[in-house]
């Protein structure tokens, strides 16, 4: 198909890798020499298999960083060194570049690449000669992607031999899908945290109110006196309203230290990359602000219209 720019295969198996007295369970996947183009991964040191590596089945084996980090000391070079999968041994020739975790959370560091031919004879145990998990196809244009969709249903179900009217059995996936989906998942989540974020701010809100409240009581006999020196009601006003908004920036800003703290902390252990947005962060400072001012209003509004003299009289 001249749309098709570039193909690769695939076939995996979840297996015991071993380095000396180390040991770890991983993703070894039988790929074909064109697998890092196709999926537009590079390495991060040493080579990758080719033509003539895969053809002779030979045992030789790319690490991703994740079996790296687990098998091998801090500042050891894995390149040449053997290890074993399904005690067969394997020589390292090439370590990938970290990847990091999918939108949905798998670690795509956490694999072992062999050549094809290697995986079926020696390590997989294939029965049936020839078969993959999966197929990964670049299209020369993204214009031309749903016409190579649709050849490679129509090719799968003549190899599979589907009679018309049955479903697939196999399925075929592109990234516009995978980004879709992604898309509508963060949608969700992000409907979900400002549900959330709303009923915390009316929470809190209430909260400022009644303190101020409890504030405005307590304080009585002070508010009488400043209105008998002078004092305006616009000035009680400001007072209690430059108190509340106070109260409520630094509820903002702790929270904001907090968020930034945990996004670094999940980031860290889960190793998904973050990314702080300075006008997220002041808008959320902005909104707290907001929400005090709001919210004590009605308490510096009480303040402010108390009498003088019931409130020097008050006990």
């Amino acid at each position: 198909c001249p749309a098709v720019a570039d193909v690769a295969w695939a076939k995996r198996q979840v297996v015991q890798v071993v380095y000396g007295s180390q040991n770890w369970a991983t993703a070894a996947q039988g790929v074909a020499p064109s697998y890092l183009s196709v999926r537009d991964w590079p390495l991060g040191a040493g080579r990758f298999f080719d033509q003539q590596d895969d053809a002779g089945a030979k045992p030789v084996a790319v690490l991703g960083q994740t079996v790296v980090d687990q098998l091998f000391a801090a500042g050891e070079d894995p390149i040449g060194a053997i290890i074993r999968l399904k005690n067969v041994p394997f020589e390292v020739i090439g370590v990938l570049a970290r990847k990091g975790q999918t939108a949905w959370g798998q670690d795509q560091d956490d694999v072992v690449l062999i050549p094809f031919l290697t995986a079926e004879r020696r390590v997989l145990g294939t029965q049936i000669l020839g078969t993959v998990d999966m197929v990964v196809v670049t299209a020369a244009t993204a214009d031309a992607l749903p016409k190579v969709e649709r050849q490679i249903r129509t090719l799968l179900r003549e190899r599979h031999r589907i009679p018309p009217g049955q479903d697939d059995d196999f399925t075929v996936r592109d990234l516009n899908e995978i980004a879709e989906a992604s898309k509508n998942a963060s949608a969700v989540m992000m409907n979900l945290l400002l549900s959330v974020a709303s009923v915390s701010l009316l929470v809190g809100g209430i909260g400022i109110m009644n303190i101020m409240l409890v504030s405005v009581t307590e304080r009585t006999r002070e508010i009488g006196v400043r209105l008998a020196v002078g004092a305006r009601t616009e000035h009680i006003l400001l007072q209690f309203l430059v108190e509340a908004t106070a109260l409520s920036l630094v509820g903002g800003a702790a929270g904001l230290v907090v968020g930034i703290a945990a996004t670094r902390l999940i980031a860290h252990l889960a190793e998904w990359p973050t990314l702080l947005s300075m006008p997220a962060a002041a808008g959320a400072f902005l909104v707290s602000g907001a929400v005090g001012i709001f919210f004590g209003f009605y308490p510096a509004r009480r303040a402010a219209q108390l009498d003088p003299i019931a409130a020097l009289r008050y006990e």
